[in-house]
């Protein structure tokens, strides 16, 4: 083989750490964000919160052992990077790549960047009025059906194994309300390989599930939907028989009810009448009764137990309108409250100076790393607000008239207008959430496909499934519309949509098809 020297000249793209922590920054969600945030703040020493430096300021801490210079003290007591909103400049954009890692340039002196950022974000206080409560406190005073169904327990007079039972059944039950593990395998979990003892111990709780079942929420303790639902026909059958104003129609209708439940669930379903008639062993007129007595029972007992703190979504921009008619603006700024107000260590950064060896290194490397987290997540938190105002911007006709009037809009329209790439703009809207009049909603939701006009336009596919839904709920539910009469309507009102796209959007929209929404 002859050998040789070649040159060859080649390009590729290099991620620097602090551009891949950028990015990684940037698709992280609010909740994700916190817990980056708190790792770091337990990692790194020169990682600190705004909140900890005044502390220490207000117990005379940061003089204690470290002489201030002039710049420090102006420091303190002067410039801080403040949050971004849509009434500033945005801050200039750092440089990710100007270092290959997170050695720095070995300088421990302050810098500019080294003050807290968001510092300008008031602290959370309350000045509403005392009959006004927020949902994250409704939240945490709200009881849990765990809490609700043990009180309860209380009051029975059981004997201390019995009453542990049930409080065993109580804590295995799911939000729902239901018991998802069987008697057999929950005692078997307490009992062991002991069979004598597992006999007992499943004894126990057998008695302790009628006694749960008996309590309230009705339906709760039940292993699946039929048993659900019959708890809860036999317990109104019983209320209706201690009553004087209870009719025989009504006792008949529930008396069906009790054998339909048996049947199975997606008969159910269907609302087949006649084949439910024949299996029930009553009249058209009375399964239909019947059916709508089951229709309104409680499928899932514990729902409105669920802890509503666990769904509550803190927006991440607010959308704020101010005037009205033609002089209608709107002012789009990031959410104070799920900004992390964070700041170098002074103290920490301050005894580095002047030392430079093997060992004070690598905390130079960890100040730098630092610095770097800062940065990276006031560019996060900047990028977001300009993405959401140029949304704010394109969409401008659903925040004065609702989804309606939303126009098509896609990544690549958004991309070019702030000079971004598709990617960025998919993680910036990507579980990012914009509090607007009419609601909080993710940022992808103000981005849909257009569906073609007579007039040659186009309607977004947003406007289009909010007019799906604004039919549905204005039909005649004894004779619901189809997906096929949807779509006419649709060319009606000038927009082509085929019936299999109308059934792809109601679909989306958690509608139910048009022989399952009539009423019988």
């Amino acid at each position: 083989m002859k050998q040789g020297l070649s040159l060859r000249v080649s390009q590729h793209l290099a991620l620097t750490p602090q551009l891949q922590q950028s990015i990684r920054l940037l698709q992280l969600s609010t909740l994700e964000l916190s817990q980056e945030v708190e790792q770091l703040l337990d990692e790194n020493p020169f990682l600190e919160r705004a909140d900890d430096s005044v502390e220490r300021e207000a117990y005379g801490l940061e003089h204690a052992d470290t002489p201030v210079s002039p710049h420090e003290a102006d420091h303190d007591h002067g410039s801080s990077a403040t949050a971004t909103d849509s009434s500033d400049e945005p801050p200039a954009s750092v440089d990710l790549a100007r270092d290959g890692d997170w050695d720095g340039d070995g300088a421990v002196d302050f810098t500019p960047d080294d003050s807290e950022w968001g510092g300008d974000a008031p602290a959370r206080h309350s000045t509403r009025d005392d009959d006004e409560v927020d949902a994250t406190e409704l939240a945490r005073s709200q009881e849990s059906l765990q809490d609700h169904l043990k009180r309860q327990a209380h009051t029975l007079r059981l004997v201390p194994e019995d009453r542990a039972a049930l409080l065993f059944l109580i804590e295995s039950l799911n939000d729902d309300g239901y018991l998802e593990d069987s008697l057999e395998a929950l005692a078997e979990a307490l009992a062991g390989g002991d069979l004598d003892q597992r006999e007992a111990v499943l004894e126990h709780f057998r008695l302790a599930l009628r006694l749960l079942q008996s309590l309230e929420p009705a339906g709760v303790g039940a292993r699946n939907l039929p048993e659900c639902l019959h708890l809860q026909l036999q317990i109104r059958q019983a209320e209706l028989k201690r009553g004087v104003d209870a009719t025989e129609s009504e006792l008949l209708a529930l008396a069906l009810a009790l054998r339909l439940v048996k049947q199975p669930p997606e008969l159910l379903a269907r609302r087949d009448l006649r084949r439910l008639a024949q299996l029930g062993g009553g009249s058209e007129a009375l399964t239909r009764e019947a059916l709508a007595l089951i229709a309104r029972l409680e499928p899932k007992p514990g729902r409105r137990f669920v802890d509503v703190e666990r769904h509550i979504i803190a927006p991440d921009v607010l959308v704020l309108r101010t005037g009205s008619g033609a002089q209608t603006r709107f002012r789009v700024q990031l959410n104070p409250d799920v900004m992390p107000r964070l700041r170098v260590h002074d103290i920490y950064a301050n005894a580095l100076k002047g030392h430079k060896s093997q060992g004070h290194l690598a905390l130079q490397q960890r100040l730098q790393e630092a610095r770097w987290f800062i940065k990276n997540i006031q560019q996060r938190f900047d990028t977001i607000l300009r993405v959401s105002s140029a949304i704010v911007e394109r969409q401008k006709n659903f925040f004065m008239h609702g989804e309606l009037a939303m126009r098509p809009l896609v990544l690549r329209e958004i991309a070019d207008e702030l000079g971004l790439h598709e990617s960025t703009i998919s993680r910036v809207t990507t579980a990012k959430y914009m509090s607007t009049p009419f609601g909080t909603y993710e940022l992808k939701y103000f981005f849909g496909s257009g569906l073609g006009t007579e007039s040659g336009g186009n309607a977004s596919s947003t406007a289009v499934r909010a007019l799906i839904r604004q039919f549905v709920s204005a039909e005649n539910a004894k004779k619901p519309l189809s997906d096929s009469h949807i779509s006419e309507m649709l060319k009606e009102q000038g927009i082509e949509c085929a019936r299999r796209t109308v059934a792809k959007y109601r679909e989306a929209l958690k509608i139910a098809p048009a022989n399952l929404r009539k009423v019988l």
